[in-house]
Order: structure tokens, then sequence, then C-alpha cells
């Protein structure tokens, strides 16, 4: 796993100071998905969104309009934020989450599923991209496969 840098690389990091500008009050954004993987964990690949969960404080619904798909930010910089209504999410996943780009900018604080939760995400949709992003992150950690099936065990109530 490469050292994070203290920004992300662009058009990630105009587009997120754009949106930090708008805000008035911490934002805080709770990611999930490609651009973890991608940007927290090194794989090459390219993703036009930042998965985020909805429920977090500071999100409200204008900060949703002016990221979305579709939307004068997306249209100007070709990435978006892309609120996760249902996410399959592991028991105080909240206690593991890790900061990225911290201090980066005013307003604005993203913090990143823990690999082992953010691999338990990815297998629930169980499409070939998660299932490559996961064989990944379990290479790249590596993963401690005994507290993964653990994580599984407690999280989902698996069997393994």
């Amino acid at each position: 796993m490469s050292h994070l840098p203290s920004t992300p690389p662009e058009p990630w990091h105009s587009f997120l100071t754009e949106l930090d500008q708008t805000a008035s009050e911490e934002v805080r954004l709770e990611c999930l998905g490609g651009f973890v993987v991608t940007q927290l964990y090194g794989r090459q690949r390219s993703t036009a969104d930042i998965d985020i969960l909805f429920a977090v404080p500071g999100l409200d619904q204008k900060l949703i309009e002016k990221t979305r798909q579709g939307s004068e930010l997306h249209k100007k910089y070709g990435v978006y934020l892309d609120v996760v209504g249902v996410a399959s999410l592991p028991y105080n996943y909240d206690e593991r989450l890790k900061e990225m780009f911290p201090r980066a900018y005013r307003h604005l604080r993203l913090f990143a599923l823990d690999p082992y939760d953010l691999a338990l995400t990815k297998l629930s949709r169980n499409i070939e991209r998660d299932r490559d992003d996961v064989k990944y992150l379990a290479r790249t950690i590596p993963f401690d496969l005994r507290s993964f099936k653990i994580d599984m065990k407690t999280s989902y109530g698996l069997m393994l």
C-alpha cells in the first residue's frame, strides 16, 4: 500500500475544493467503493464517482444536488458523488473509518471504510469489478483470512 498524498489527484481535488467552498460547516463524507480502492489502496483502475453513505452529519440535499451525476460540477470535472442508499455495512463499521486527505479541505472530511469492511460491502454486490477489487485488497493489505472470516460471521451471521 502506497503512502497517501495530502490531496487527491485531479480532477478529484478541484471537484472537492469547489464543493468545500460551498459548505458553511463541516461535511463528513463516509466513502466506499472504487474511489477508496484506487485512492487509498492504490489500485490502478478508473472510477468517475465517490460512493458515499447518505446518513452522515452535514450532508444535506443541496450538497447532493450540486454533486450528483449530471450536475454542473459533474459536467465541469467529469466526476461526481454517488449517494449509496442501501449498503450492507458491517457492524460498527464507523469505529474503523480512516480519514483520507486530513486537513486538505476547510469543511470537507473524507473517511474511508477499513479494507475488511470495504471488501465485505463489495462482496455483497457480487459483480466482477467488485470481486476484482476484493482480490486486489486481499493481496495488497494483505488480508488475515482468519480475521476476515470472523468479520463475515460477526457482520452477516455467515457460517464459514
